[in-house]
């Protein structure tokens, strides 16, 4: 698909990735932490995965919700699988706080609040992606 934006990534910042799925950081100044889970191929549907590339995928976005809770330590991680407006398999993995602008709403329900600003610690949560996902970090 030519006019799929996950398929041609602009100006992503990638905090990992392999020759299946990339995780990115995406840039919502309410949600710091907010990552995005996308599969390296345009793909619709988790059904139209193999068995052993969904269960790949899945665990990707597991350990991104566990790295992000323990660099984070967030009252609450949603995930959502939406595609309706980029049919291109992604997961939106969110920590989410009780004085964020949204809780306990969806993110992308009408604000409720100013929300609390906060900042992740992206070298720690790219370290603890790196280990929960079996990565060495490349030696300097």
């Amino acid at each position: 698909m030519t006019d799929c934006p996950l398929c041609r990534p602009e100006k992503e910042t990638v905090l990992w990735s392999d020759a299946r799925c990339r995780v990115i950081l995406v840039d919502d100044p309410d949600y710091a932490g907010f990552c995005r889970v996308i599969w390296q191929q345009h793909v619709k549907e988790m059904t139209d995965l193999a068995d052993s590339d969904r269960a790949h995928f899945m665990a990707v976005v597991f350990a991104v919700e566990q790295a992000l809770r323990e660099s984070m330590n967030p009252d609450k991680i949603n995930l959502a699988s939406l595609g309706n407006q980029a049919p291109h398999l992604h997961w939106h993995v969110i920590p989410r706080f009780a004085d964020d602008a949204h809780f306990p709403d969806p993110v992308w329900a009408p604000r409720r609040r100013p929300g609390r600003s906060r900042t992740a610690d992206l070298p720690a949560l790219v370290q603890r992606l790196r280990r929960n996902l079996g990565v060495v970090a490349p030696q300097d």
